[in-house]
């Protein structure tokens, strides 16, 4: 029910879907060969435990995986490939399927050779080993990363077929690391009130540095420097051995093989923050400083990737939801193309600047669908249609497109992306 409590005609309504689904899987385990058949796997031992001493997906879901887009750029060195969403559950994305983007290749430091300096407008300058930073008090957070141009290819029209290459520059993990706050003030920072119009500037040890400038109150706020991920040492595609974590705002500015912060008078004005990452409006000139990621959502299946396959009958549709400034409140469902609304159910509830798992609970009858999910979050905020968009940014924008995905569902079951007029 949309209001979150359980009434009587909930209950039938849920026991009659569970009915028609129980009664699908008696008559398929009637007619299943499997079910009077000896198969191996019940008469032979498995692989002894030392066989992977690093633990791999088994082989039959070898096509979960990151894929990349050839033709979206020049060179796979400066490139992006993106996370498997649609295959995916839950929402903790595995590193080894969560999605990378560099600007001159993924670069092998190892921790014994790591250095992070602290300089600029300091009381003392310093420079940390790895093993100085694993000497501080640290913490551990759930956050979304989302590459600003996640879902850019779309501002023109529906391009990539797929919630994978729509909306898959984008992990959620949980980070490991020592806020900002407590590095800066090992080097010594001036009284609050000196602070108000400082900013640091961080970049990165590979040869591209990537260097942004981030305002001092959000360094002190919630910014980590981080060393592990999902439990782990970080990959080397996601920085190791220390990348930076900017909970809620643009990917590009969560620097990986982080090696330096200055704090400054103001902003570098650097590459990554004028001639890129800046909004081009209709009119050509660029909004900057546009960091934070407004609530989106995406529904991950049914969805290109993952199409309707076992007939008429009960449906999970399912997907993300996530916003930057803070928690995800409500995701609306609409199989209609926007005309009509169902408010899903959010599993566990939501966290600050992570992602969301929505589920809808249905029945699907071979009828068309214009499936569309609407995120709203803590702020008020609601995730606006593609039109809305446009009206104010045109058509020119390649980064912060958060609009309203449409997948067109057949009598057959398989989906599209399409753009509704």
């Amino acid at each position: 029910m949309s209001d979150g409590n359980t009434t009587r005609r909930g209950v039938l309504r849920g026991a009659l879907a569970g009915s028609a689904a129980l009664a699908a899987g008696r008559a398929a385990a009637e007619s299943d060969p499997l079910i009077t058949e000896l198969q191996d796997w019940t008469s032979f031992g498995g692989d002894p435990i030392t066989a992977r001493p690093y633990g791999l997906p088994i082989r039959f879901e070898a096509d979960v995986i990151r894929r990349n887009v050839p033709w979206l750029t020049a060179d796979p060195v400066s490139s992006i490939n993106f996370t498997p969403i649609h295959a995916l559950e839950g929402t903790i994305t595995p590193q080894g399927c969560a999605f990378e983007r560099h600007h001159s290749g993924a670069i092998e430091l190892a921790k014994e050779n790591y250095r992070l300096m602290i300089n600029g407008l300091v009381d003392q300058p310093l420079v940390f080993s790895y093993a100085d930073l694993e000497r501080f008090p640290r913490e551990n957070h759930v956050y979304f990363c989302e590459c600003a141009a996640n879902t850019g290819m779309e501002w023109a029209g529906a391009q990539l077929n797929g919630a994978q290459f729509t909306h898959g520059m984008l992990h959620n993990m949980e980070y490991t690391g020592i806020p900002m706050r407590t590095l800066l003030q090992e080097a010594g920072l001036g009284a609050a009130g000196d602070l108000a119009d400082k900013w640091i500037y961080v970049e990165g040890a590979d040869a591209s540095s990537n260097g942004r400038s981030i305002p001092m109150e959000k360094a002190l706020d919630d910014v980590l420097v981080a060393f592990k991920a999902n439990g782990e040492a970080l990959r080397k595609e996601h920085g190791y051995p220390v990348r930076l974590v900017v909970p809620g705002w643009e990917g590009n500015m969560w620097v990986k093989w982080l090696r330096r912060i200055e704090v400054t008078d103001g902003p570098v004005e650097s590459r990554e923050e004028t001639s890129k990452y800046t909004d081009v409006l209709e009119d050509g000139t660029a909004r900057k400083w546009t960091w934070v990621m407004d609530a989106k959502s995406v529904i991950t299946s049914p969805s290109p990737q993952q199409p309707i396959t076992h007939g008429h009958g009960p449906v999970v549709i399912t997907g993300l939801a996530w916003s930057g400034h803070g928690k995800i409140t409500r995701v609306d469902v609409s199989k209609d193309g926007g005309m009509t609304w169902e408010t899903a159910r959010l599993d566990r509830g939501s966290d600050p600047k992570a992602l969301a798992r929505f589920y809808l609970d249905t029945e699907w009858n071979g009828e068309p669908w214009l499936l569309q999910s609407r995120a709203m979050d803590e702020t008020g905020y609601v995730q606006p249609t593609k039109a809305a968009l446009r009206e104010v940014r045109g058509e020119n924008s390649v980064y912060h497109n958060n609009c309203i995905q449409t997948w067109a569902i057949a009598a057959d079951g398989s989906a599209e992306n399409v753009e509704l007029s």
